[in-house]
């Protein structure tokens, strides 16, 4: 896919990875950019930095809410006709292991899975109708690897990234495309309480717009895997190629980062 001429959501949409997202789509000729997310002021402020380039609305949305994402998609409908790209992309971390508490387990599974399955829910129809559409949904390395320091968000973006295999498997062969955006550590507000990223920041701190461009690269290729990082393709070989080993040496990650977040 090319963005030219497209019409965009993106959720999220008022910081970093989300507001770098919605920039780079209205720069690359975005017929509409929508900019979702729960801070209205954020989310007018982008949207008056973009309204220059390309025809835009921003939406307050709680993406932890169904009806809510299916008034961004109605609104967004009503504005411009259809959604040819929906980039799910909010997203919160919590520190933490078992213990975490079930209310905080719920909020992140609301936020992190159960906001992409709304997604689909409210824009599939359209785009099945059309027989094409693409959705590019925000997960993380640690979707794919594991995270030292959380389960929650572990778990919840391993989910995250199954979703999106399901739905790829599912209406790939109906015109559907679908991507999984898995970074390491960004420079956003998610990674200010970590020193230099923590463990995700091995390979060195990603600025937001950086990123943007392996989106703008992996849409146009239109791959599964958008990989800003890449060596976590690396890394997921050799998780797969001997699942022991790989597990010995996340341990001893977990013994050299303990402690990486700070207050």
């Amino acid at each position: 896919m090319q963005v030219r001429d497209k019409i965009v959501v993106v959720t999220g949409g008022a910081s970093g990875i989300g507001k770098s997202l919605c920039e780079r789509f209205a720069a690359e000729g975005a017929s509409a950019v929508v900019v979702a997310d729960i801070n209205q002021a954020g989310i007018d402020a982008v949207a008056a930095s973009i309204a220059d380039k390309t025809r835009v609305l921003a939406i307050r949305t709680d993406v932890s809410a169904e009806a809510e994402i299916k008034a961004l998609v109605a609104q967004t409908i009503e504005a411009f006709g259809q959604i040819d790209l929906f980039c799910s992309n909010a997203g919160i971390f919590t520190i933490g292991g078992e213990e975490v508490e079930d209310e905080a387990w719920d909020r992140i599974w609301e936020i992190n899975v159960k906001s992409h399955i709304y997604a689909a829910r409210a824009v599939l129809p359209g785009m099945l109708a059309r027989g094409e559409g693409y959705l590019l949904n925000t997960a993380s390395a640690a979707g794919l690897l594991s995270q030292i320091g959380s389960a929650p968000y572990a778990v919840t973006k391993h989910a995250a990234v199954g979703f999106a295999e399901w739905l790829s498997i599912t209406y790939g062969g109906r015109g559907i495309k679908v991507s999984v955006l898995c970074p390491q550590a960004v420079r956003t507000q998610m990674t200010a309480n970590t020193r230099g990223g923590g463990v995700a920041g091995v390979d060195g701190m990603l600025e937001p717009d950086a990123l943007a461009q392996t989106v703008i690269e992996t849409l146009a290729e239109e791959r599964f895997l958008c990989l800003p990082h890449p060596q976590v393709l690396t890394y997921m070989q050799r998780k797969t190629a001997d699942y022991d080993r790989w597990l010995g040496g996340m341990r001893r990650l977990q013994d050299q980062y303990a402690g990486q977040y700070i207050d």
